[in-house]
């Protein structure tokens, strides 16, 4: 059975970044797409929203810049969110090309006209969306697109083992030349060459017990390039969204922020509203104020969740704006037309990653990393809303396009030595995986969660590096599983966490300690450096 293959470009993960950057490359280019389960995966898929890009008359790119800026809370590089925000009219007509379709406003006479609605921490309706289903809409036709291409050859069913870089095969200089892939249908670790490689991989929210995000968010790629000598940055803000719905069969499913934008009320248990004494915003206040409001509320009044009530809009509203929230949440008892909806907070994004520029270049040659995986600086210390997927497209045709212009000087990869598993064993000892899995994700969410404290943080840091001295033994003398390579990224990625979440010394955006409840005087990202990290710069 084959387990070596060749290609110019590797491009691990399928969501909206790794699809937008394969399908942005020259045909004549050979690509890899290596998917964790099937193509149309990943949290692409459960995007509900939409996606932010200026298309009204009445709004401005300055404007979406702007609010983008405060709702970073000052560690934006505005750099990045000019790059992305002037790209998104482009990235939006590309989409269009590419087949996806958007909602049209039926009140104006323009039938090519979007319609657009409002988010927390917007001030203009620029969100494009399909319904309450924007996700599946983008993935379906970016993925049928894929298809169409005979020069991209899909592998489903595979997770990254590790990067193989020259340092790893001890050549000379700094570049990453592919990667090592678990076949999780036959258990077989495959070698995978190339002339470029990019981590689309996605965040790492499934590291905390309470998450809206797949199960395949594990932080694999922020991981990997960690290993492999990248530097991560601002990995302490993780984005709760605070409206999940609270029902125990429901797994965290998410409620849009588009509920709040059409005019979905938070209400206490006793059916008063409570955003009003936390931010004058109320419900469009950004999602780390949201977020903390419902957390302090449960937490003062022991309750296991706050409401979110859209039923005064009438049926037909709701159904022609929210179906898909609206049938999901029938099949748990809630119709959402008469009552209020259940919602608690929910792990939901990294805005933090690995560090790259706005070619998605990382601190390895001929590596990039794009979307959630990636900290290019758009986000700061809070992701606005809506501004991933547009991050996505932006950032993955500004990789596709770094790529082609260096094809002239990307050398073919050396030989690769196939994966080494003569010294190890199969296990008999499962049950320490999934212990060491739930112990991870219960302290990280009871310790690292929406409210911190310095104690909180060292008992977490203490926890996990018991954990990495498990997870290292384990690793060394058994065959490697999807189980095993998951929980050996989340400890990686629950440890730049705790580490970056201990250096700051304030409370600004997604990260709130009590033990330093005001901003600091200084505004800095915080970068880890790996101990194997190389200053060498790309040739």
């Amino acid at each position: 059975m084959k387990t070596t293959f060749t290609h110019d470009v590797l491009v691990i993960g399928t969501g909206a970044a790794g699809l937008s950057v394969a399908l942005n490359l020259p045909k004549q280019l050979s690509i890899a797409l290596i998917s964790k389960t099937s193509l149309k995966s990943g949290s692409t898929l459960w995007a509900q929203g939409g996606i932010a890009a200026v298309l009204d008359s009445e709004d401005s790119i300055e404007s979406h810049i702007q609010d983008t800026l405060v709702a970073g809370a000052g560690l934006c590089r505005e750099e990045a969110v000019r790059f992305t925000v002037e790209n998104g009219p482009k990235a939006i007509e590309w989409l269009v090309s590419q087949g996806v379709k958007f909602d049209i406003d039926e009140s104006s006479s323009d039938p090519r006209k979007f319609h657009l609605t409002k988010e927390g921490g917007h001030s203009h309706r620029r969100i494009l969306h399909s319904a309450d289903a924007t996700g599946l809409e983008l993935s379906g036709s970016l993925a049928d697109r894929i298809f169409e291409n005979d020069n991209i050859t899909v592998y489903e069913n595979r997770v990254g083992v590790d990067l193989i870089t020259h340092r790893k095969l001890m050549l000379p200089g700094n570049r990453c030349v592919g990667a090592y892939v678990l076949n999780i249908e036959n258990g077989l670790v495959e070698t995978f060459a190339a002339r470029s490689v990019v981590l689309a991989t996605g965040g790492a929210s499934k590291v905390y017990l309470y998450t809206s995000n797949p199960d395949v968010a594990t932080g694999d790629g922020i991981a990997m390039a960690w290993r492999a000598g990248c530097r991560v940055g601002n990995m302490e803000f993780n984005q709760f969204h605070p409206t999940c719905l609270y029902h125990p069969q429901a797994k965290s499913f998410l409620i849009t922020e588009a509920v709040r934008g059409e005019g979905g009320k938070l209400l206490l248990p006793d059916g008063t509203r409570f955003m009003d004494n936390f931010d004058q915003r109320a419900e469009l206040a950004p999602r780390d104020v949201v977020a903390r409001a419902i957390d302090h509320e449960m937490k003062r009044l022991g309750a296991d969740c706050m409401f979110l009530d859209i039923s005064h809009k009438g049926k037909e509203f709701i159904a022609n704006h929210f179906p898909t929230i609206q049938e999901r949440c029938l099949k748990f008892g809630v119709d959402i037309a008469r009552q209020p909806i259940p919602v608690v907070p929910a792990a939901h994004y990294t805005c933090g990653g690995i560090v790259t520029d706005l070619r998605a270049r990382t601190d390895l040659n001929s590596l990039y990393a794009i979307g959630e995986t990636a900290f290019s600086g758009l986000h700061g210390a809070n992701r606005m809303a809506s501004n991933s997927l547009l991050e996505c497209l932006v950032f993955g045709r500004a990789c596709a396009d770094d790529i082609v212009s260096r094809l002239d000087i990307s050398p073919s990869p050396p030989a690769i030595p196939e994966w080494d598993e003569s010294l190890v064993t199969d296990s008999d000892e499962d049950v320490v995986i999934s212990h060491n899995w739930d112990e991870l994700r219960r302290f990280m969410w009871d310790y690292v969660g929406i409210v911190r404290t310095n104690k909180r943080l060292q008992r977490a840091k203490h926890r996990v590096d018991l954990l990495h001295q498990e997870i290292r033994e384990y690793y060394s003398n058994y065959r490697v599983s999807n189980d095993l390579l998951e929980l050996r990224n989340l400890v990686t990625v629950a440890d730049l966490i705790i580490c970056s979440a201990i250096q700051r010394k304030e409370s600004r955006g997604l990260h709130y300690t009590t033990d330093y409840p005001s901003l600091g005087k200084e505004i800095d990202d915080t970068l880890l450096t790996p101990v194997n990290f190389s200053s060498e710069s790309w040739t």
